[in-house]
């Protein structure tokens, strides 16, 4: 049953070895700039020879102003080894160990509040300012030595392992920890995760709202469906659809009101009622009226643009795991809502704060 156990995590972390875009970092991460000075941060799924997260961090650590930089490699990590190999002659090549690199200073040159990536690299074989060293383990951010760096850490930015977001979620809570993190628009939907928006302990980031996103892919996966390809550079990448940023960290568009100008009352048919909820139906965001107060179902993007201040969310429809859930969850077997029969997909409830605008 272990061995079992052991092989299924090693066949999930191969298909969850997606490297982001260093721009899709930049756009997100600038909104959050003040915020990490004389802060510890933490990238638990990342290798410093080839994530771009790590190489944000440690090009912009004056900048930013950090206390420090951490980064973890799982086992298996295809560039760990060779970089490991410079430094430490007795470490094969096949065995791949999991490693941590830290940065606690970065001299700056040029004065320019930047270094140049391949100077971190010196930094981190020479021990100057930093260190890399092999973990005992195997780098899983699940590890007692990656947890021990996670109660170090103020803030951890990461792209986690997809297949893993719910349980990689709960700990940053479990830990109280700031964070910043990518995953798909869907995980809202979890048991983990809805409680936490509602409750407005999480919510989503700034950059990303439609569309898909660019992810490298190591040699070994293949690029089976449209939208794959291989760059300018020749790295293989693949488009993922549904990518969003969640967050704790406070942004401007948090608090952002949202822009209301359809009106109920000009035509009602177009908000038909729920069968099994008091509730009206807003098929688009874009929709939601500014002269109705009562309860709304709304698309999961409505999150983009959700602001705490201006609405209450109530629930959502096809699950049961929250307190407040509305009525319409456990009448009849789909707890979906219905419109003349029929199931709608799943829908946010939410009311408005205050008066008629």
């Amino acid at each position: 049953m272990a061995r079992n156990k052991a092989l299924q995590d090693a066949a999930r972390a191969r298909q969850d070895e997606f490297y982001t875009d260093l721009r899709d970092i930049e756009h997100e991460l600038m909104y959050y700039m003040p915020l990490f000075k004389g802060k510890t941060v933490l990238c638990n799924c990342d290798d410093p020879y080839e994530s771009a997260f790590f190489e944000y961090f440690a090009t912009s650590f004056n900048i930013l102003g950090l206390r420090k930089l951490i980064a973890t490699c799982y086992a298996g990590s295809p560039i760990a080894q060779q970089q490991l190999s410079l430094f430490e002659e007795d470490t094969p090549a096949p065995k791949r160990k999991p490693y941590c690199a830290q940065i606690t200073s970065l001299e700056d040159f040029n004065g320019d509040g930047r270094k140049d990536y391949l100077d971190v690299e010196y930094i981190l074989q020479h021990n100057v300012g930093g260190s890399c060293k092999v973990l005992e383990g195997d780098g899983d951010f699940r590890s007692p030595e990656c947890l021990e760096l996670l109660r170090e850490a103020d803030v951890v930015v990461t792209n986690p392992p997809h297949s893993l977001l719910r349980e990689y979620i709960a700990l940053l809570i479990e830990y109280g920890k700031e964070f910043v993190i990518l995953g798909n628009i869907n995980a809202v939907t979890y048991k983990e995760v809805f409680p936490l928006i509602m409750k407005n302990q999480m919510w989503l980031g700034v950059s990303i709202h439609s569309g898909d996103r660019k992810f490298y892919v190591p040699e070994y996966y293949p690029l089976e469906a449209a939208g794959c390809g291989n760059d300018d550079e020749g790295r293989r990448f693949i488009r993922v659809k549904g990518v969003r940023w969640f967050t704790n960290m406070d942004h401007h568009r948090h608090n952002e009101t949202l822009c209301l100008f359809r009106k109920y009352h000009d035509d009602p048919s177009k908000y038909p009622h729920y069968d099994n909820y008091d509730a009206i139906e807003v098929s688009k965001v874009v929709d939601i009226p500014c002269d109705w107060l009562g309860v709304m179902g709304v698309p999961v993007t409505f999150l983009d643009k959700y602001n705490p201040k201006q609405f209450e969310i109530l629930g959502m429809s096809g699950t049961n795991f929250s307190e407040g859930v509305p009525a319409c969850h456990v009448q009849g077997t789909s707890r979906n809502a219905k419109i003349s029969g029929k199931d709608i997909y799943r829908r946010i409830f939410i009311r408005r704060i205050g008066g008629i605008m």
